[in-house]
């Protein structure tokens, strides 16, 4: 994936969605970053990365998703707004399965 850009409003975003690493280190790994605005951003976040990235980004954050970082929901979200259907199962760490819901 290509880097993404140290603008203020990406910066920004890398502040609140990815907390705990300093804004320029986030976004320096743009999967991961990706993975938890993908995850934890608000619509506003999104904005901010539009002409910046798009559907094939966030397709290739997907295929290659850091384990624990979506939740159920997001992961089907963005699997279904790629095009992935049906959607594969989480990225999961150490081998260990996902709880699946009750339906």
């Amino acid at each position: 994936m290509k880097p993404l850009p140290l603008t203020p409003a990406l910066l920004a975003v890398a502040q609140r969605v990815v907390w705990f690493k300093e804004p320029a280190e986030a976004l320096a790994d743009p999967v991961h970053f990706l993975a938890h605005v993908m995850t934890y951003g608000a619509v506003e976040d999104l904005r901010a990365l539009q002409g910046v990235v798009g559907l094939e980004e966030f397709r290739e954050v997907l295929e290659h998703a850091p384990p624990g970082v979506f939740d159920p929901r997001s992961w089907a979200y963005w699997n279904l707004k790629c095009g992935r259907v049906p959607t594969p199962p989480l990225p999961t760490r150490f081998g260990i399965l996902p709880v699946q819901p009750r339906p």
